[in-house]
């Protein structure tokens, strides 16, 4: 496996405890409809020490935590325990943290928040469809929700950017919403989700991804590219990795592990091994862009977030 030539900001990870802190997802004895399928293998703590055994020898100096689902009665009690992580090993280093846009306390759970030291932005899936035929503008919980948009709007004021995980269908509701809130910089998680791989699938992904790109406030993640059953390989994922930084640009795209929740498709250094791949033609200017300085400036960080794990 060749040496990471330049640092690595990770975009996109989760910690979790699963003795200390409740997540419904990974704790409740029924688990959720997943798009990897089984994911026991998974439902265990997760913290910063398996994190970076699992790293390797591609090891982060930075990190962003994304908010993993904890108890939705107690939003904040996630970036308190983060950043009491954080002090004992220097990871994350931020994060984008939870908040319900469209409950009654939204105002009140964004105040406190924004006024954590680590916090950047805020995560909130929206209601999505099943499928790209099934899709319904203007549904209850949706990015076109006046009560979900009522809250999305007061993410301005606080300076939060907002990570939208949602399926490449809902992509035009998306830029919608940017062209509505130009001054509130969108992060698209996973690459859109391209989970429908067949000519059909990606040429809508495709479709998708293009529209949404013309908002400028809008960012993407290239992550969470695994598929049930099958391994992470350059063949497969090289092509969506291609045509991602085409669309939105190498300014806008950065690399993220989505680890642990990717460990369930490949070792964390296949990944990292495949985005270098990906990108091996391009000039070091655009491969540091795309592993670090991106995330960098977007998420807010700086030298003084970087830790040696040496």
């Amino acid at each position: 496996m060749s040496e990471q030539p330049y640092p690595i900001v990770d975009a996109h990870q989760h910690f979790w405890d699963l003795e200390r802190n409740y997540y419904p997802w990974l704790c409740d004895r029924d688990p959720i409809p997943f798009r990897y399928g089984d994911y026991s293998a998974i439902r265990k703590s997760y913290l910063p020490a398996d994190y970076l055994t699992d790293a390797g020898s591609s090891s982060p100096t930075m990190t962003v935590h994304v908010e993993a689902e904890w108890n939705p009665h107690d939003p904040v009690g996630e970036t308190r325990w983060l950043e009491e992580v954080a002090t004992t090993c220097g990871l994350p280093s931020v994060c984008v943290a939870q908040a319900w846009l469209d409950r009654d306390d939204v105002e009140a759970v964004l105040a406190a928040q924004a006024a954590r030291p680590s916090v950047r932005g805020i995560r909130h899936k929206p209601r999505a469809a099943a499928s790209p035929d099934a899709t319904e503008r203007g549904a209850r919980g949706s990015m076109d929700d006046p009560r979900w948009r009522h809250g999305f709007a007061m993410l301005e004021r606080h300076g939060l950017s907002f990570d939208l995980q949602t399926p490449w269908w809902h992509l035009g509701a998306a830029a919608d919403l940017a062209r509505n809130h130009p001054r509130t910089p969108i992060i698209i998680n996973h690459t859109g989700l391209p989970t429908d791989r067949s000519e059909q699938g990606l040429a809508g992904w495709r479709k998708a991804m293009q529209l949404v790109a013309q908002a400028a406030n809008v960012f993407l993640k290239i992550s969470g590219l695994g598929q049930p059953g099958k391994p992470w390989t350059l063949a497969e994922n090289g092509p969506i990795i291609r045509d991602a930084i085409a669309i939105f640009g190498v300014e806008r795209c950065m690399f993220a592990s989505n680890y642990p929740v990717d460990k369930l498709c490949a070792p964390f250094e296949t990944i990292f091994a495949g985005f270098r791949a990906a990108v091996s033609d391009r000039p070091a200017s655009d491969q540091r862009k795309l592993f670090a300085e991106n995330a960098i400036r977007i998420y807010r960080l700086s030298n003084a977030h970087a830790t040696d794990h040496a």
